[in-house]
C-alpha cells in the first residue's frame, strides 16, 4: 500500500487562524453546542474532497464514462482515506492536545475510531477552504489523496464488487452475513462471512463491518477463480 502524502495539507493547517483550527479540532461532546463543534465545518470539507477529486479525475481520465468516474470518485473520498490522511498527519495526537483536560481520557478513545480521524481530515479541509480559499486548498487535497487517487484506476474494482459481478454471470446472489462482533467500541474486531448461491464462499476479519466484507469478498474470488 502506498504512503499517503499529506504535506501541503499539512502547511495549510499550520497556517490556520488558531480559533479556526481549533474549532476545527472541537468535538461536539465538549463543545457549547453543536454548531461550536467541528461538523459544519465537515460537512464542507467532505464537499471539497469530492470536488477537488472530481477535478483531478477528469484530468486524469479525459475518456472515462460517467459511471467510471464515479466508482473511481468512490474509492478516494471514502472514509478510510480520510482517516489515513488524518493519521499521517497526526490529528488523532492534535485532536487529543486540543481536547479539555476534564475531557482527554474520552478524546483518546475517540481518536483511534475511524469515522473521528476521517472526520478531523474533513473539518479542517473545510476550515482551509474558508480561511485560505480554493486556490491553496484544492491542490492540497490532491496531494494529500494522490496515492489513492492514483489507485483508483479504470477497469479495477473492489473485491465486493468484483465478486458480484463474478456471482451475476452465473446468476448467483451474494450476501454477507456478520459472524462476530468483538472487543471494545475504540478496537473492535468484526467477522463476516460471504455466501455466493447460498453457500460459504469466504470469511473476512476487519476493524470495519466494511472492511470484514471487502476480506470475505476477496478470500471468495481467490477461491472460485482458484477453484
Amino acid at each position: 500500500m502506498q504512503t499517503i502524502s499529506p504535506h501541503g495539507l499539512l502547511r495549510l493547517i499550520e497556517r490556520l487562524d488558531p480559533e479556526r483550527r481549533q474549532h476545527a479540532l472541537t468535538h461536539r461532546s465538549w463543545a457549547r453546542s453543536r454548531v461550536a463543534s467541528y461538523e459544519r465545518l465537515e460537512f464542507l470539507g467532505d464537499t471539497v474532497v469530492a470536488l477537488a477529486v472530481t477535478q483531478e479525475l477528469l484530468r486524469r481520465h479525459p475518456d472515462a464514462s460517467e459511471g467510471d468516474l464515479a466508482w473511481m470518485r468512490q474509492q478516494v473520498v471514502g472514509r478510510e482515506a480520510c482517516a489515513r490522511v488524518a493519521r499521517d498527519l497526526g490529528l488523532p495526537e492534535t485532536f487529543v492536545a486540543a481536547a479539555p483536560a476534564r475531557f482527554r481520557e474520552s478524546a483518546k478513545q475517540m481518536s483511534a475510531q475511524r469515522n473521528v480521524q476521517a472526520a478531523l481530515t474533513e473539518s479542517l479541509i473545510g476550515a482551509c477552504w474558508e480561511d485560505l480559499g480554493p486556490d491553496e486548498t484544492a491542490p492540497a487535497v490532491v496531494d494529500a489523496f494522490s496515492a489513492v487517487i492514483a489507485d483508483a484506476t479504470l477497469g479495477k474494482r473492489d473485491a465486493k464488487t468484483a465478486l458480484q459481478e463474478h456471482a451475476a454471470r452465473e446468476h448467483l446472489e451474494v450476501q454477507y452475513e456478520l459472524v462476530g462482533r468483538e472487543g471494545p467500541a475504540h478496537a473492535r474486531v468484526f467477522t463476516t462471512r460471504v455466501l455466493v448461491g447460498g453457500a460459504e464462499a469466504g470469511i473476512g476479519v476487519g476493524s470495519t463491518k466494511q472492511a470484514s466484507e471487502q476480506v470475505a469478498a476477496a478470500e471468495a474470488l481467490e477461491r472460485r477463480i482458484a477453484g
